[in-house]
């Protein structure tokens, strides 16, 4: 396990500045005029390619890690299992964001889905539920479940229970630095009350798109606060590659950007 602080890594530094920008965004933007703001949090706005562009790169860090195990002895099948499953679940959400490119094909939704998806989308996520959609009655619930306990109470509980993460790792998982979790929740509440806007959450779910990739990077890929063999080893190698992939993240805002200006963000 390497032992660098997370405060001084530039993956989880760039993280914390993407998010931190993009709230910033949304406050700086609020006002009478509200234009500005629906470009950020609208349909096929900012923030939604920002989803869509860290949920793809993280399924396939994740499918790369799945392959790499594949190819080890000793792999256990459960690790194996949870890494695929966890790679086609990344995608899944990255296509459901987009509505799997209906708008930017200008595809008309089936009949299925004109009558009973909330928003007469192609996706599964926003299917009525009783007096709301699936993700809001069903899907949000166990995210934040989810979120919690795996970003708050379970590295909490590691510092003194060494165990515990080592069950977590041979589960095929990992557990990302508590500091870094608690940025991000507070980085959350925060756009929940200071953002007045029907669309806010979205901040919250880019806020945790965005951290899940650094730490997804930080763990598999350079060893940080992990106790498996890392992908890249190494210090000189291991600081390199942590240096271009925070680059790589300020390069994902902006292709971002320019797909919310590009398709055109909407107010739906």
């Amino acid at each position: 396990m390497a032992n660098r602080k997370w405060q001084s890594h530039p993956v989880i530094l760039m993280a914390i500045a993407i998010n931190v920008f993009l709230l910033g965004l949304a406050l700086a933007w609020s006002g009478p005029d509200t234009k500005a703001l629906w470009r950020l949090l609208g349909e096929d706005g900012i923030v939604e390619w920002m989803q869509f562009l860290c949920f793809m790169v993280i399924a396939a860090l994740l499918g790369f890690v799945f392959v790499e195990r594949l190819k080890q002895p000793g792999t256990s099948k459960f690790e194996l299992l949870a890494l695929g499953g966890l790679t086609a679940l990344v995608a899944l959400a990255g296509f459901e964001e987009i509505s799997w490119f209906q708008r930017v094909l200008g595809v008309s939704s089936p009949e299925f889905f004109l009558e009973n998806n909330r928003q007469a989308e192609t996706n599964l996520h926003n299917l009525a539920l009783g007096s709301g959609s699936l993700h809001k009655n069903v899907l949000l619930k166990l995210i934040v479940i989810a979120g919690l306990t795996h970003n708050l109470v379970l590295p909490f509980l590691a510092r003194k229970r060494p165990g515990l993460q080592r069950w977590v790792e041979k589960m095929g998982l990992y557990l990302p630095p508590l500091g870094a979790s608690v940025v991000y929740v507070v980085l959350v509440a925060l756009s929940h009350l200071l953002v007045d806007h029907p669309r806010k959450g979205e901040l919250g779910e880019t806020f945790g798109a965005v951290h899940y990739l650094a730490t997804v990077v930080y763990a598999y890929y350079l060893g940080f606060n992990y106790d498996k063999p890392a992908l890249f080893e190494g210090g000189l190698a291991n600081r390199r590659v942590g240096v271009l992939f925070a680059m790589t993240m300020a390069f994902l805002l902006l292709i971002g950007w320019l797909l919310s200006a590009g398709v055109g963000a909407t107010g739906a």
